[in-house]
Parts: C-alpha cells; sequence; structure tokens
C-alpha cells in the first residue's frame, strides 16, 4: 500500500508567501497587492458551474451541474433556512445520486430556479429513472436578498434555465455574480451598515485528489482571513470602515434591523474522489467549520446556513475521509474570503475593496 501524496502546502501566517492553492491565477484589487486566485470548483473533474446574474437588480442563482450524477450529502446548521430535496440526501434514504445543486437568491422564491433545471436536464435525458420517465435530482437552497429589490425579480425556472446554458467546466467567476449578486454580510447591528458579500472559490490537491467549495457568503456576522483572523468586511462604524460586531455588541452596541431569515451563507464542496452517502454528509458536516473559521458569529437564528457535498469520482479512487476532512474547512473558509475580496460595491453598501486604506 502506498502512502497518499502530501497535500499541496497550504499558506498559513508562518509559510513562505506563496499561491496555498492550485491553480493559481493573480486578480487585482485597488489599494491592494495582487492575491492568488485560490481555485475553482470546476477544478473537481465532472462539475459544470454556470450563473445567472438579474441586470434589474442584485440578486441571481448559481448552478452545480453534475449531469451524469455525482454521490451528494448535506449539513443544515442556520435557524432559519430554505432548502428543497434536502431530505432525499439523508444516506439511509433512496436516491443514491443528484444531477445539479442550487444556490439561489430570492428568498423561498428562489427555490423556482430549481424548476427550471430540472426541466433543463430532463430534456436532455438525465435523471432518475422511475420506469421509462427520467426525474433529476436537483437539491436547492435560498439566501435572502429581497431587501435590495423585491419578490418580482427573484430568480423563476427562466433564470434557472439560464444558468445551466452558462454553464461551462471552466468557469471561474466570482464575486457579485449568481446568487452572491445581493449577497451581503455585517447586518446584525442594523442592514443600514452592511457590507457587499458575494460567491468565492477555493480549491487544493491532496492525496492524489481535488477538493474544492464554491459558496455565497450572505452571513449576518462579519467576515475574516481565516489565518491572520484580520476583519475583512462586517457592520460599518461612524467612519464607515468595518468593525467587529460581537465585539461592539461587547461593548455595549444595540443590535437593530436585522430580520430573522435575512441573512445566510450557502456552500458546495466537492471532490473527484468516491464517496459514500454517508461519507458526503461527514464531509458536508465538517465543512462548516470553515463558516466557523471565518464569519463571526455564525449560524445565527438569523441564518440559515447551508452546505452542500458532492462526490463525482471521476479520480477513480476511494476518497480518504482522515485526508479530505482534514483540510475540508480549510477550503471553506478561504473560498469564504475569496467571495468576499472579490465582491464590489453597490450604491450604500461598500466591498471589501473599497475599504481598504494604503
Amino acid at each position: 500500500m502506498t502512502a497518499p501524496s502530501p497535500p499541496v502546502p497550504l499558506h498559513s501566517p508562518h509559510s513562505p508567501a506563496e499561491p496555498p492553492l492550485s491553480p493559481a491565477r493573480a486578480s487585482a484589487h485597488p489599494d491592494a497587492s495582487p492575491v492568488p486566485d485560490p481555485g475553482s470548483l470546476c477544478d473537481v473533474a465532472g462539475l459544470r458551474v454556470g450563473h445567472f446574474t438579474d441586470s434589474r437588480r442584485p440578486t441571481g442563482c448559481s448552478v452545480v451541474l453534475c449531469e451524469a450524477g455525482a454521490v451528494a450529502g448535506v449539513d443544515v446548521r442556520g435557524a432559519a433556512p430554505g432548502t428543497r430535496d434536502t431530505e432525499l440526501l439523508r444516506p439511509e434514504n433512496t436516491v443514491s445520486a443528484v444531477h445539479a445543486i442550487v444556490l439561489t437568491g430570492g428568498s423561498a422564491f428562489g427555490l423556482a430556479a430549481a424548476d427550471g433545471v430540472m426541466r433543463w436536464l430532463a430534456e436532455r435525458g438525465h435523471g432518475f429513472p422511475v420506469g421509462a420517465v427520467r426525474v433529476p435530482i436537483v437539491p436547492a437552497a435560498v439566501l435572502f436578498d429581497l431587501w435590495l429589490g423585491g419578490m418580482e425579480t427573484a430568480p423563476n425556472a427562466d433564470a434557472g434555465r439560464a444558468a445551466c446554458d452558462a454553464a461551462s467546466a471552466d468557469n471561474r467567476a466570482r464575486g457579485n455574480i449568481g446568487a452572491g449578486a445581493g449577497a451581503t454580510v455585517g447586518k446584525l447591528l442594523g442592514v443600514d451598515r452592511a457590507m457587499k458579500g458575494g460567491l468565492g472559490m477555493a480549491s487544493l490537491r491532496i492525496g492524489g485528489v481535488t477538493l474544492a467549495a464554491m459558496v455565497a457568503v450572505n452571513a449576518v456576522g462579519d467576515v475574516v482571513d481565516p489565518h491572520t483572523g484580520a476583519l475583512l468586511a462586517g457592520s460599518r462604524d461612524a467612519s464607515d470602515r468595518p468593525r467587529s460586531t460581537v465585539q461592539a455588541l461587547l461593548g455595549g452596541v444595540q443590535p437593530g434591523g436585522a430580520l430573522s431569515g435575512s441573512a445566510t451563507t450557502l456552500g458546495v464542496i466537492a471532490t473527484d474522489a468516491r464517496l459514500s452517502k454517508s461519507q458526503a454528509t461527514k464531509l458536508a458536516q465538517i465543512a462548516h467549520d470553515g463558516f466557523a473559521r471565518s464569519i463571526h458569529p455564525v449560524h445565527t437564528v438569523m441564518d440559515g446556513d447551508v452546505m452542500f457535498a458532492l462526490a463525482t469520482g471521476a479520480a477513480d479512487v476511494d476518497g480518504d475521509m482522515t485526508l479530505l476532512g482534514a483540510v475540508a474547512a480549510e477550503v471553506v473558509a478561504l473560498a469564504v474570503a475569496d467571495a468576499i475580496r472579490s465582491a464590489t460595491g453597490l450604491p450604500n453598501l461598500p466591498a471589501w475593496r473599497e475599504t481598504i486604506r494604503p
């Protein structure tokens, strides 16, 4: 039995400044040195990613296509989730594979986007065979961005179809796109003090397989750098600079304006290794620790945090859960930070890049 290959070195505050993940591409930010592109969910063979972003107001949906089927699991931690077809991912239930995952804005109205994805797949012959019919399995989860617009522009079936049409196996788009278009963070002290969230991704290689994550960060809490603890985005103070929400609360500042269910961070963690449904479920559970490393506070009564896990098996090797579990939180936390660093501001919603001072 051969020993597993060592992981691609991960960055830490004490390690040389080199890209922690593979591949690495530079993306410039105002007032900051270029930071490495931490990778894409598409680095996992067998997945395609597509987005629909509404041009009328900040909202949209993102689809992860796995038309050939992928083993899936899910873990819901937030107290105010909005989901579809997550019960069938329980390890004891019948369905063994999914054909797509949908992350969407629009709160519960946005679940309609999964209808379009389902029909798009069915028209192309993909789905779970039930007699002569194939029924695509498309779990979905929503985030709340209605306060930036309204239900009239919530993603619908047409939006889901558009995301499928746009899907590719080399999609590296991030920031104000798809489910991240209307995402915001730092809302616990009032939505008028919030900052822009977004969609982020990261990937790494370990043990001869790929592990990657895609997240839509719409947390009620703040986002910090998972390695240094530095605050990236959060509730803004009187000078419009991000501050620690938890420290502000401890200092006597009162919560304000954040409604139950008005937040949520959604994620997909994926590998090209083979996993069982039980293992995929455990991977989703462990991956939530990446939220805890990068979002403060997290899993609140106002959040509906959901993490899906996918295993395509394209690497044709059994997944080592010791290795995958050890770095799952790392790749998720890096994707969360990527979402914040990739976002651009909206009126009265500055982004990380706009609050940086030389």
